[in-house]
């Protein structure tokens, strides 16, 4: 890529130039942004079966301290 010498552009250069930037940056983040939803689409398909039903109910887990400590209550 050529080097632009910026100081030796008028102001409508400039102003175009930035038009220019701006309009090509644009293209290239919709683009991106277009592979990255085809790349999500294909991956949810994996997450679907992995997924708990909401109506699973939550499993406490008991660790080892809480079952001394009852072990201890039901002694004393």
């Amino acid at each position: 890529m050529s080097k632009i010498d910026l100081d030796s552009l008028s102001i409508e250069e400039l102003a175009a130039l930035r038009d220019d930037a701006t309009e090509k940056l644009a293209e290239k983040v919709a683009a991106r942004q277009a592979e990255l939803e085809a790349e999500l689409e294909k991956l949810s398909q994996y997450g679907k079966t992995a997924k708990k039903s909401p109506g699973a109910p939550a499993v406490a887990k008991v660790r080892k301290s809480d079952e001394a400590k009852e072990s201890i209550a039901k002694a004393a």
